[in-house]
C-alpha cells in the first residue's frame, strides 16, 4: 500500500472511516479491517467511538503499524478546551500519541492562529505525529499554510466521483498538503446504477465502488477512507488497490455531474 508523507505524515492511501459506527459495532469493524490489512483508521471526538477504536487497536497488538487520525470538534478550539479535548482523545484511544490530529470543521468565530499554535505544541511534544485541517476551503487553507505558517500535513474533505475538489487539490499539491477523501463512495448514492461506472467496472472486472476508490487512489496526494462495518465490503474496498484506470476511464468519470455535495456542516464558511 502506498503512503503519503510530509510534515510528519506517513499515512496509507487507503483507510477505514468509522462514522457513524459506535461501540461493539465499531470495535468489530476496526478489528476486521486490521485483520484484512488496513493500516489507516479514521475517527473523531464527535464520532463518540474513540474508545471502541482504541479497544480494537489494543486487541490487534499492532498499534505501531497503524496510522490513526482523530479530529477536534470546532466547539473545542479555544486553547484550554483544545488541550482537554486532545488529552481525552489520547485517553480514549489508549495511546500516548495520534498519527494525525485535525480541526474537524472550521468555524467563523474560531481563533485559528491560537488553535494551530496549540496543535503545533502537540506535534512538538510527539503526541501528534502530524497536524492538519478538515473541510477547509482554499481561502482558509491559505490562511493556515501561508499566513500562520502551520505545518499542515492534510486537509480532509468530501471528495468522490460526483464532487470535484479541483481547487483544493491544486492548492494542496502546490504546498505539499495531502488530501483525504471522506464519503469516497458518494454516501450510498448508488454508483453502480450509473452507466459510466457500470461500463468501467465491467472493463476491469471490478465493482463500481472499486472503480470509484481506484479513481481516488490513483491521484497524486490523495487518500480515501470508505466506511464499512461488513468484512466482505471491507475486502471489496481493499481490493480496489489492484484496479488501475486508464486515460479513457478518467475522461469518462470527468464527464459525470461533479457538483453533488452530500455533507454540509459549514457553519457559514463559504465553499470555494
Amino acid at each position: 500500500m502506498q503512503n503519503l508523507v510530509g510534515h510528519g505524515l506517513n499515512m496509507p492511501k487507503l483507510g477505514l472511516g468509522t462514522w457513524p459506527m459506535k461501540g461493539d459495532e465499531c470495535r468489530r469493524a476496526v478489528e476486521s479491517a486490521i485483520a484484512i490489512g488496513y493500516r489507516h483508521i479514521d475517527t473523531a471526538e464527535m464520532y463518540d467511538n474513540e474508545e471502541a477504536v482504541g479497544a480494537a487497536l489494543r486487541a490487534s497488538g499492532k498499534r505501531a503499524e497503524i496510522h490513526v487520525t482523530s479530529k477536534v470538534w470546532p466547539d473545542h478550539l479555544a486553547p484550554d478546551a483544545l488541550k482537554r479535548a486532545f488529552d481525552a482523545t489520547l485517553r480514549k484511544l489508549g495511546s500516548d500519541y495520534v498519527d494525525l490530529y485535525l480541526i474537524h470543521w472550521p468555524d467563523p468565530k474560531m481563533d485559528l492562529p491560537a488553535a494551530l499554535r496549540v496543535m503545533g505544541e502537540f506535534q512538538a511534544q510527539g503526541r501528534a505525529r502530524a497536524i492538519g485541517i478538515s473541510n477547509f476551503p482554499v481561502a482558509l487553507m491559505r490562511q493556515a499554510v501561508e499566513q500562520i505558517g502551520a505545518p499542515i500535513a492534510c486537509n480532509q474533505v468530501e471528495y468522490h466521483v460526483l464532487l470535484s475538489q479541483a481547487k483544493v487539490l491544486e492548492y494542496a499539491r502546490a504546498h505539499g498538503v495531502a488530501v483525504t477523501a471522506y464519503a469516497p463512495l458518494s454516501k450510498g448514492s448508488r454508483l453502480g446504477e450509473l452507466p459510466v461506472m457500470q461500463a468501467i467496472a465491467r472493463k476491469h472486472g471490478a465493482t463500481a465502488n472499486q472503480v470509484a476508490l481506484a479513481w481516488l487512489l490513483g491521484q497524486e496526494g490523495v487518500a480515501a477512507i470508505p466506511k464499512s462495518s461488513r468484512p466482505e465490503n471491507q475486502r471489496e474496498n481493499f481490493e480496489a488497490q489492484r484496479v488501475v484506470l486508464d486515460a479513457a476511464d478518467n475522461a469518462a468519470i470527468a464527464g459525470l455531474n461533479n457538483s453533488q455535495r452530500f455533507v454540509d456542516f459549514s457553519r457559514g464558511i463559504p465553499w470555494d
